[in-house]
Parts: C-alpha cells; structure tokens; sequence
C-alpha cells in the first residue's frame, strides 16, 4: 500500500482552528487509510492509501470531527520527496527553519512568474510547477513576498520550513524500509 502525506494548511497556528492530533489521525482511519500517523503539532500526517485519497473526504472529515475547515493538500510519498530532494535553496550554514517549502493543492501556474528579486532581498523565490521554495533570512513574519502573489498562483498552498520536510521524508523512509 503506497504511502501519501497530507498537509493541513492554517492548523494549530495560536489558538485558532485547534486540531488534537488523535482526532486527526481518527478522521484518516475512518476515511479507510492505514499505519496512519502524525508529525509534529501543525497538520502533518503521513498514511498509507491502496489508491488515490480525496481531499475533499478528508476536509470533510475533519470539519465534521473538530469544527475546522481548512484546506488540505494530498502528495504521494515518491512527490514529497522529489520536492524535498530538489529544493534548490538548501545551502551550507541555511538553517532548515529559515527555508520554506510551499506544496500546492495542484499544479502551479509558473508563468505567473514572481516578484522582482530586487523588491525581495534579501529573501530568495523559486517557483516550480510542483513547490514553491523560499529562503526567508528574516524570518517567515518578516517575508516580503506580498499576499497578493500568492492568491496569483490561482491555487492554494500550505507551506512547511524545510526541517519539517527533512523530518517527513525521514518518516517515510522508515516507512518504507519495513
């Protein structure tokens, strides 16, 4: 049964939209998912599939079980990894909670291109069709991409600092080494 990760975007972030993680796991178990688990606090989960899940029942799902709508993305193992392994950002003495790795719930559009490297520095953006990657030296609060980039890419995202993609990757590699 192939492995799958599911990543809950705006979850556990201060006190809203609060999301216990046993209940988390509960709603993958009883949309028929299997060795279902959680990372961390913020809507990681990683769980095994026989085919290919359906956001929607899993936002559904979690809604009626906690009262949280959020969105939800759905990446195969084999696609978080590639995303993992081609984050161009990665650089000797770049801490991983400095590195965002966006996912989106489908394919970006990257002829929407992205804000002038002049107006961002010095943050760097690179924009693939599968990953948004951002290197934030400031810090996720101090970014300078502004929020209407992102509502231009006509498809939503939920980011990770790439420590938590290391650490994902790690669960599914012992995953699969069973």
């Amino acid at each position: 049964m192939p492995d799958w990760v599911a990543l809950l975007r705006g979850i556990n972030v201060g006190t809203a939209k609060r999301v216990p993680m046993a209940t988390l796991r509960q709603v993958f178990v009883d949309a028929g998912h299997a060795e279902v688990a959680t990372l961390l606090n913020s809507g990681n989960v990683v769980f095994g599939a026989a085919g290919d899940p359906d956001p929607e029942v899993l936002r559904r799902g979690v809604r009626d079980a906690t009262g949280v709508d959020c969105e939800l993305m759905v990446v195969s193992a084999e696609a978080f990894r590639a995303v993992a392994e081609a984050n161009p950002l990665r650089a000797e003495g770049r801490p991983g909670n400095r590195i965002a790795v966006s996912f989106p719930a489908g394919v970006i559009d990257v002829s929407v291109g992205r804000p002038a490297a002049s107006k961002l520095m010095p943050e760097e953006l690179v924009v693939t069709a599968s990953a948004v990657y951002q290197w934030l030296p400031d810090g996720v609060l101090a970014t300078k991409v502004p929020a209407a980039w992102w509502r231009s890419l006509g498809v939503a995202v939920t980011a990770r600092n790439d420590a938590t993609v290391e650490k994902i990757v790690a669960l599914l590699d012992r995953r699969a080494s069973r």
